[in-house]
């Protein structure tokens, strides 16, 4: 039986992205699952306040939405604003999200097909964008929340000029 030869193996050290969001991104978070989460328990409540027959009935979802309303505010800006973090360079775009999973994503630059910075309202806000870099791949776009508004266009035109400069086949 012929042994399997050894394949030298690369002296690649893996870390973490090198840029953390900007801090208003935290009070982006806040604000949004206050009203994600905070709205439908005010539903809630009004309707166990106002409607004395289902009061029994709403006491468990009321108790959930509270339960989740507490994580997602007390626990989740902040989990984000240590998790998340991002790189662009010229050979690819790193970022680390996620406050229950993390994920770890590399966008290779020869693999980009599209850059953009978006700005829903209420990022707008806060003067927050969000940075999406879009690839072959079947996971889908990296999109990297909580950067200013300014860093994320900046970023945005730097991988365009970057991906327009590199040999690929951007599939």
């Amino acid at each position: 039986m012929t042994a399997i030869p050894e394949v030298e193996k690369p002296n690649i050290k893996v870390r973490p992205p090198a840029h953390q969001v900007d801090p208003r991104a935290t009070a982006w978070w806040l604000v949004r699952n206050l009203l994600l989460c905070g709205i439908p328990l005010a539903v809630l409540i009004a309707a166990a306040v106002l409607w004395d027959q289902a009061r029994i009935w709403l006491a468990a979802p009321i108790a959930a939405a509270a339960l989740v309303l507490g994580a997602r505010v007390v626990v989740e800006p902040w989990r984000r604003r240590r998790v998340h973090r991002w790189e662009v360079t010229d050979r690819a775009t790193y970022a680390s999200s996620g406050w229950l999973v993390t994920e770890w994503r590399v966008a290779p630059t020869s693999r980009i097909q599209t850059v953009d910075a978006l700005r829903g309202p209420l990022e707008q806000v806060f003067g927050l964008a969000t940075l999406r870099v879009t690839t072959a791949s079947s996971s889908g776009a990296v999109n990297i929340r909580g950067l200013d508004r300014r860093v994320a266009e900046d970023a945005a035109a730097r991988l365009a000029v970057i991906a327009e400069l590199s040999e690929g086949d951007a599939t």
